[in-house]
């Protein structure tokens, strides 16, 4: 069993219940998941990830694209619920990374922590970020991600978000030793849970509802 899916168990076994408008989850509450680059490997060949289309959406937050239109035209849909366009959320933030990203590699500084900074301005928002930072961080023998997600949805965000996160590192000319999520609250839909147990039962081509 991966780390991820141990994770996974761990919500199914371990997991209290809240109410939540979007639907009942089953939360643990401040997990950390550390993944090697073998365990992302694992991660990502066995569990179904959109790749193509994670990628074109990275993309279009880096190019602070929040036309919702835009990102129907590369395949994604699932940010239809929000109406036509993204207000104060992720392409707001991740437009502020290729700066970043070009600082990074123009300085390299092993005594500097880069951080991206996913937070709150105020503004009205109709998703704000669930991926609240991201640290960079330059050891001498390669690159450590560290991240901080406020809610995570364990079968959803949780893999897009580590491809996300895998992605960025691939922009640094440095070998990747970890990525450490500090998850607040890491959960599982109600009507996801049956679904889940399919999974790791080690039922392929599992699809999970997305609850918005």
């Amino acid at each position: 069993m991966n780390k991820y899916h141990q994770i996974l168990n761990q919500i199914l076994v371990n997991g209290e219940t809240q109410q939540n408008k979007k639907g009942n989850i089953h939360f643990l509450l401040n997990q950390t998941l550390t993944l090697s680059p073998g365990d992302l490997l694992d991660i990502f060949e066995g569990h179904s990830i959109a790749r193509k289309k994670l990628r074109s959406e990275l993309k279009l937050f880096m190019s602070g694209e929040r036309q919702v239109a835009k990102y129907r035209e590369a395949g994604i849909n699932w940010w239809d619920y929000c109406g036509s366009f993204l207000i104060n959320s992720y392409p707001t933030y991740f437009a502020k990374l290729p700066g970043l990203l070009a600082r990074i590699k123009r300085e390299m500084r092993n005594s500097k922590n880069y951080v991206l900074f996913l937070g709150e301005t105020g503004a009205e928002s109709n998703q704000a970020p669930c991926l609240s930072l991201v640290q960079f961080q330059l050891a001498p023998d390669g690159l450590i991600l560290s991240a901080y997600q406020r809610s995570s949805d364990a079968n959803l965000g949780l893999p897009a978000d580590l491809y996300h996160l895998y992605l960025m590192s691939r922009e640094i000319d440095l070998p990747l030793k970890s990525i450490t999520l500090f998850l607040a609250n890491v959960h599982i839909y109600e009507n996801n849970l049956d679904k889940t147990r399919l999974l790791l039962d080690g039922v392929e081509n599992v699809r999970f509802e997305l609850n918005v």
